[in-house]
């Protein structure tokens, strides 16, 4: 079987088969990252772009999930599409992207989710939800009539991919497996055993 030699190209026509076949959130993907005590953690964000550059993701900077990327700029992100039975993984450095990138990015989201940066203080407790729902309503005022700005502390991440792996499942659980490993000289793949 021949492999297709470049992997965000494989990417990019796999994500439209998943958009066309998965009606809500097809870029949902898990990223794990790694605490100072070197315990990993995952969850779901929404990837927002890619390009050859990397798989960017927006959140505040100040969640655990900010702060341990900040603090160990690696991560891993897993996309699993059922309906299509494909599965790609992807691993590599993190940058934080342009204020150019997030001040754009962060203009196109709906208000209330501009609002919503401002007022979540994202992985702090929160006693009630009436305390959040305030703080809502506090930043709504602030911004009454005006356009909301991008927060300080909301920005974008950038995954830098090292290695990228396609997965297809496959009967009798014999899946097909390509990794692509990205060298000085430009992405190698080979297959793997399932």
């Amino acid at each position: 079987m021949l492999i297709p030699p470049d992997p965000i190209q494989r990417f990019s026509d796999l994500f439209e088969r998943a958009k066309q076949a998965i009606p809500v959130d097809p870029n949902a993907v898990v990223v794990a990252t790694v605490g100072a005590d070197g315990r990993p953690s995952a969850r779901v964000v929404l990837l927002k772009d890619f390009d050859s550059r990397g798989f960017v993701f927006f959140t505040n900077h100040e969640s655990r999930k900010g702060r341990e990327l900040l603090a160990h700029p690696f991560a891993a992100l897993c996309f699993y599409w059922q309906p299509l039975e494909e599965q790609v993984r992807v691993e590599g450095r993190v940058e934080v992207v342009s204020d150019e990138e997030a001040d754009a990015y962060f203009k196109s989201r709906a208000r209330g989710s501009q609002v919503g940066a401002w007022a979540s203080l994202q992985s702090q407790r929160l006693g009630s939800r009436d305390e959040l729902e305030t703080r809502v309503e506090d930043v709504e005022k602030r911004y009454a009539g005006a356009e909301v700005p991008r927060p300080p502390h909301w920005s974008g991440f950038r995954v830098v991919p090292d290695r990228i792996e396609f997965w297809h499942s496959r009967q009798s659980r014999l899946h097909d497996r390509h990794v692509y490993l990205r060298e000085p000289d430009g992405w190698h793949a080979q297959m793997l055993y399932p």
